[in-house]
């Protein structure tokens, strides 16, 4: 299948582990087209709203990022393996010319977030010609 515009996984997510930082995974996400609207679907089973974070930067690429937090420790319990706490990810899309990323919803349940972002087909691409000069 492919895709018109291909999306990114943060480079500094792969860099992390060599730089001593904790790592970063990437949610599993669908990316699907409606006529009105560009819908994705990001798999975060287990967090809560206040553990996500869901943002524009620069008006074109969308941002989902957050971190697990850590269980609560009870006085006696023994832990014989943590991976799932602080579990960080972040998952960056490069969005379309005709999104409207003045109206993007954003909706979590049973650990799925759907982040949605209304098309606005009178926008222009965001590519300009520059004159060459001598």
């Amino acid at each position: 299948m492919e895709q018109p515009l291909v999306d990114a996984i943060t480079r500094a997510a792969f860099a992390a582990p060599a730089l001593g930082l904790p790592p970063f995974s990437a949610a599993s996400m669908d990316w699907k087209e409606t006529p009105t609207a560009h819908v994705f679907m990001a798999d975060l089973p287990g967090l809560r709203r206040d553990e996500v974070e869901v943002e524009v930067e620069e008006e074109k690429v969308l941002k989902i990022s957050g971190q697990r937090q850590r269980a609560a420790e009870e006085k006696g319990d023994r832990w014989h393996r943590v991976e799932r706490s602080n579990e960080r990810f972040v998952r960056t899309v490069r969005l379309p010319p005709n999104a409207n990323t003045d109206n993007v919803q954003a909706a979590l349940q049973d650990g799925v977030l759907t982040v949605t972002v209304p098309k606005d087909n009178d926008r222009k691409a965001y590519g300009r010609l520059i004159p060459i000069t001598n």
